[in-house]
């Protein structure tokens, strides 16, 4: 853990959701939907590919346990999990966390694309091309 790193901190003074030896599931301290959840390695490193295999198991196996815990108390109608991974990619925090979004009927317009919106211009693949 890292004394400067947000997401250390908040391993260390909140209760987590769920853990296992190598990872933590917290709730989001500024969620974009109610019951947005991180799920953090324990061990402070910036790039979520810099993990060990055994730390990226671990980080990707509390997934079930926090969706479940999300679809207990939010009943979400679906989900985006995904990670940004370099500040070219839109990372903030430089703690490697996977993002677990839950997904409401008509929070958004149209969700079609989903994660393609990280792109705006490349995201539609569905609309008929001039």
């Amino acid at each position: 853990m890292d004394a400067g790193c947000p997401l250390c901190a908040a391993a260390r003074r909140r209760d987590s959701l769920a853990s296992n030896e190598h990872a933590v599931a917290l709730f989001d301290a500024y969620p974009v939907n109610p019951g947005h959840v991180l799920i953090v390695s324990k061990r402070h490193v910036a790039d979520l590919f810099d993990l060990s295999l055994e730390e990226q198991t671990s980080l990707w196996a509390l997934l079930p346990t926090v969706k479940d815990a999300i679809d207990v108390q939010h009943s979400p109608a679906g989900y985006n999990v995904g990670a940004n991974v370099g500040v070219a990619a839109g990372q903030t925090v430089g703690h490697d966390h996977v993002h677990v979004i839950p997904r409401y009927e008509r929070d958004v317009d149209d969700p079609r694309g989903g994660v393609r919106w990280v792109l705006p211009k490349r995201a539609d693949d569905w609309s008929p091309r001039e």
